[in-house]
C-alpha cells in the first residue's frame, strides 16, 4: 500500500488495510434440525450478506455421543442477496443437524451505529467496526484411506479419517462439503462430514457407483476473532 491507513499489532502483523478486506463475520447463531423429518437444516441468516461472491459458512456441530455429520450444504439467495444456507445430515443413525454457524465474507456492511468505517478506492467497504474478524487456524488434507464397502443400492462408500481434538471455538467451512465430486463416471461422489468426538476422529465420507479411492480435499476450519 502507497497511501491510505494500515493498523499493525505487536507482532507487526497488518489487520486493517485500506486496500485488502479481512474476512469479516457478517452473521452467525445456531442452526438446527427443521427440514425432511428431522435429517436437515435450513436456515436464515439474521442479516444478508450482500457480496456479489458466494459467502463463506462455518459450522461447529454440537458435541454428541452420537456421530455428527454434515453434508449437501448450498446457499440460499444469490449474488448480493444471499439469505441463508442449507445442510444435510448423512441419514438416520447420526445425530440430527444442530449445532452454531457463522457466515463470513471478504468485506464489511454497514452494521455499526457509531465507530470506525473504512472503504476502498473504489467504494467497497472493508471495514465496520460492528463486524467481527473471522481467523482462519488450520487446514489439513492428510486423510488416511480406512475402507470401502457397498451399499445395498450398490453405490460404493470409502471412509477416510484424520485424527481431530474438536475445539469449541473452530469452526469447519461447510461449502467445499457441499461439491460433488468427480468419480470417473456419469454420476459424481457425494461428500459428507463426520464428527466422530468419543473417538477423537474427523471422517470425509464418500459415495459414488463407480470407485476412485483418491481423496485430498482439504479441512479448513475458522474461528471468530476475540
Amino acid at each position: 500500500m502507497t497511501y491510505g491507513l494500515s493498523f499493525t499489532n505487536n507482532q507487526n502483523t497488518v489487520i486493517l488495510d485500506s486496500e485488502f478486506a479481512r474476512l469479516c463475520v457478517i452473521s452467525g447463531g445456531r442452526y438446527a434440525a427443521n427440514q425432511e423429518g428431522g435429517l436437515a437444516s435450513l436456515t436464515t441468516f439474521v442479516r444478508p450478506v450482500t457480496s456479489q461472491e458466494p459467502p463463506l459458512v462455518f459450522i461447529r456441530p454440537d458435541t454428541t455421543n452420537v456421530i455428527a455429520a454434515a453434508g449437501k450444504m448450498y446457499l440460499t439467495g444469490g449474488p448480493g442477496n444471499w439469505t441463508g444456507f442449507y445442510v444435510r445430515t448423512y441419514g438416520v443413525t447420526t445425530a440430527q443437524p444442530n449445532g452454531r454457524y457463522f457466515v463470513a465474507a471478504f468485506a464489511a456492511q454497514p452494521v455499526a451505529n457509531y465507530g470506525l468505517r473504512l472503504w476502498d478506492g473504489a467504494g467497497k467497504l472493508l471495514f465496520d467496526s460492528g463486524t467481527q474478524a473471522a481467523l482462519f487456524t488450520r487446514s489439513f488434507s492428510n486423510w488416511t484411506y480406512v475402507k470401502s464397502e457397498q451399499t445395498p443400492t450398490t453405490s460404493y462408500r470409502n471412509y477416510y479419517r484424520v485424527d481431530f481434538n474438536f475445539p469449541e471455538n473452530e469452526y469447519l467451512m461447510i461449502n467445499s462439503f457441499g461439491m460433488t465430486l468427480l468419480s470417473g463416471g456419469s454420476e459424481g461422489r457425494n461428500l459428507f462430514t463426520w464428527w466422530d468426538f468419543a473417538g477423537g476422529n474427523m471422517y470425509a465420507i464418500t459415495e459414488a457407483f463407480s470407485n476412485p479411492y483418491d481423496f485430498h480435499l482439504p479441512a479448513v476450519f475458522a474461528k471468530i476473532a476475540a
